[in-house]
């Protein structure tokens, strides 16, 4: 099964709120993750408490293979978590 680690749209109408979690390749956004990681709410402005993760769950998806979104890859970049890179099709402009 081929999972991705992405957001989930939850929350009000002007008010968004996203959970982190891993879902299978094919659910739709907001469909049932296989676990929650975390939380993030773009509205805070303290950094730290913007967005929280587990990160000991998060090593373990990326090690048997999970993919992650560029979103979530960005938070977990400022946490100091390696993302291993995929070896695939480089996106060029014509």
């Amino acid at each position: 099964m081929a999972t991705v680690i992405r957001l989930s749209r939850q929350g009000r109408k002007n008010r968004p709120h996203y959970r982190v979690g891993v879902y299978d390749r094919r659910t739709r956004r907001d469909g049932p993750p296989i676990e929650k990681l975390g939380h993030y709410d773009p509205l805070i402005d303290d950094d730290e408490k913007k967005f929280t993760l587990n990160e000991d769950r998060i090593r373990y998806w990326l090690s048997v293979g999970a993919d992650v979104s560029e979103t979530v890859r960005s938070f977990l970049k400022r946490r100091g978590i390696a993302v291993p890179t995929r070896g695939g099709k480089k996106k060029t402009k014509k």
